[in-house]
């Protein structure tokens, strides 16, 4: 016998609603951003992006490829809520990307680039911590 669901608390609910809407808007930026790193021709991309005319044409493309698959696993297992804890795990891997971004544009002395870096990583970080710790979606049961 199952029980009836219980409404949210207001303070989990609003949480709630500010990771949806962090997971939406890091989603499109992740998309935007891995389209152009892993389609667009290196001389095109590397107009908004000039790292990319200087390492090898894989690395570009690779990240491009990761950041759209971490872009969707922002949204999709807890939208379906099948696996949605994968969800977290794709928010701290796009944070994990971040960071190492950050290390690369440091080494190239290319600081005006780390606030761009740093804040869509803490930003994925909060959503990786909501998700796993005090805002879990249940999986469809």
């Amino acid at each position: 016998m199952s029980t009836p669901a219980q409404p949210l608390p207001q303070r989990n609910r609003t949480l709630h609603i500010i990771l949806w809407v962090l997971q939406v808007v890091l989603a499109a930026f992740f998309l935007m951003v891995g389209f152009n790193h892993a389609f667009n021709p290196i001389e095109e991309a590397a107009k908004s992006a000039p790292w990319m005319s200087t390492v090898p044409p894989f690395l570009p493309r690779f990240i491009g490829v990761v950041e759209i698959l971490g872009a969707l696993g922002l949204i999709l297992p807890a939208g379906l809520r099948i696996k949605p804890g994968l969800t977290s795990l794709a928010a701290l891997g796009l944070a994990l990307v971040m960071l190492f971004a950050a290390v690369f544009h440091l080494m190239r002395g290319e600081q005006s680039a780390i606030g761009f870096v740093i804040l869509p990583m803490l930003l994925a970080l909060f959503v990786a911590w909501g998700r796993r710790k005090r805002a879990a979606i249940a999986p469809r049961s």
